[in-house]
């Protein structure tokens, strides 16, 4: 260790500039402070990631969706990827879930890329703002993408507050078209004439930037555009990069299915099964439970839809038909209008024409549904309107014969059993005596009535 203190403070100083030099490197150039954009920065680091990720955004717009998208962009930013990759395939869902994911979008450190594919796929309603929110955006062949008039979730509004609505979502629509260079008066079209596009006529009308029919394309046609945040412009390097897919979790997944109208609509009617078997018979427990996860599971699932009360009103007037049809001799009358109203209202569950229950689905439902009302539920209150044949209700009526003179007190032999009797007095023995009620183990009995 050396002594020399003009040497210690040679090195101490080499040491500080070191430290400087390091700081300066790993703070890179600033943008320009003259109110000028800097110019597209050529990213070495960017291809140097090795690799895009690309995750699938199909089913409702919902928290669900939000939550894998903030995963991925997480995980991207994590793994310095080149590019993130949306495969959009959505009818659309809450505001306020596409609200949140397009703050994810404007503010992600990784550059996004939407691509509304396999053909076939739509991006409808909250879809498109998601879409335009993207840096990159593509469809594939047979793709469309429009109608994002906003609705209502809790009913039809009336003129004013569905013109607030409609303002607003435009000026969003506006907002989030200009910062990614799009087609503002097409956004503002597609919210307030609820407009929609094929592949081509968005690529001509400037809403999305090409058409891909492969995620290789995609890359290969993405590659060389700039994208922005704040003022500093990057330019994406991805052609050949290899992809890497992020699948949903089991939790997504799972939450994913529960937010599938189709599915949203059969939970509702076992949950409507199960309580009503537990209500016919109490103490059995295994349907009321199943019955109650069922509904709440659909109310979760509703949470997130655009339900029409209406459709659920028909729904529950429908079951109360068929509870009055097994009650009431109506010759098939309440049957039939429990049978209409429970279809007319699966068809009109949902407000949203992009989002709505399939008819096998409403009609494999209607049919089970007037099934088990019609002969479970109805054989059950058949059963119960039957005479009680066990237990001490089941000996009132029953015949036996006395064995040990009744002075009242006495015994009686019912079915093989003897039992202690309490009668009129003198009763002889061998003479039949009729069960008329039961204390405890004491039969009340009377002399039989004599059949002709």
């Amino acid at each position: 260790m050396s002594r020399n203190p003009k040497r210690r403070a040679a090195r101490v100083s080499a040491a500080a500039v070191v430290v400087v030099a390091a700081f300066a490197l790993a703070a890179g150039p600033h943008p320009a402070r003259d109110g000028r954009a800097a110019a597209p920065r050529d990213s070495a680091a960017d291809a140097a990631a090795g690799h895009v990720l690309a995750t699938p955004l199909t089913g409702v717009v919902s928290p669900v969706m939000d939550d894998q998208l903030r995963a991925a962009i997480e995980r991207a930013d994590r793994e310095h990827a080149a590019a993130l990759v949306l495969e959009m395939d959505t009818p659309g869902g809450l505001e306020s879930s596409m609200r949140e994911m397009i703050q994810r979008l404007l503010a992600s450190p990784v550059p996004v890329i939407a691509y509304v594919s396999p053909s076939g796929a739509h991006a409808a309603s909250a879809g498109v703002f998601i879409v335009m929110a993207c840096d990159v955006a593509a469809m594939a062949p047979g793709t469309n993408i429009g109608a994002a008039t906003p609705i209502s979730l809790s009913g039809p509004m009336d003129s004013t507050l569905a013109r607030k609505a409609t303002n607003d979502a435009a000026a969003f629509a506006r907002t989030v078209a200009a910062q990614r260079g799009r087609n503002v008066r097409w956004a503002e079209r597609a919210v307030r004439e609820a407009i929609a596009a094929s592949e081509t006529e968005a690529v001509r009308d400037s809403v999305v930037d090409f058409i891909a029919g492969t995620e290789a394309e995609l890359l290969v046609k993405a590659d060389g555009r700039t994208w922005r945040r704040g003022d500093e412009v990057r330019r994406l390097h991805v052609a050949g990069l290899p992809i890497v897919r992020i699948e949903p979790d089991f939790r997504s997944r799972l939450l994913g299915h529960l937010a599938d109208p189709n599915v949203a609509y059969l939970l509702m009617m076992l949950g409507f099964y199960g309580l009503l078997f537990e209500l016919q018979n109490p103490g059995s427990v295994l349907p009321g439970i199943v019955g109650g996860i069922c509904l709440l599971l659909a109310f979760f699932a509703l949470s997130t839809l655009p339900v029409s009360a209406s459709g659920v009103a028909l729904i529950v007037l429908g079951i109360a038909f068929l509870l009055a049809e097994i009650k009431v001799q109506s010759h098939g009358l309440l049957a039939v209008g429990g049978a209409v109203s429970l279809a007319l209202g699966g068809l009109m569950l949902f407000r949203s024409g992009t989002v709505h229950v399939s008819w096998p689905v409403v009609a494999g439902g209607t049919l089970i549904t007037v099934a088990f009302f019609l002969f479970v539920v109805g054989a059950g209150l058949r059963a119960g309107r039957l005479r009680v044949t066990t237990g001490a209700r089941g000996l009132v009526g029953q015949r036996g014969v006395v064995v040990e003179r009744l002075a009242p007190a006495g015994r009686v032999r019912v079915a093989g059993e003897v039992w202690n009797a309490i009668g009129a007095a003198g009763v002889e023995a061998g003479v039949e005596v009729e069960i008329i009620g039961v204390n405890g183990l004491t039969l009340r009995v009377k002399p039989a009535a004599r059949e002709e």
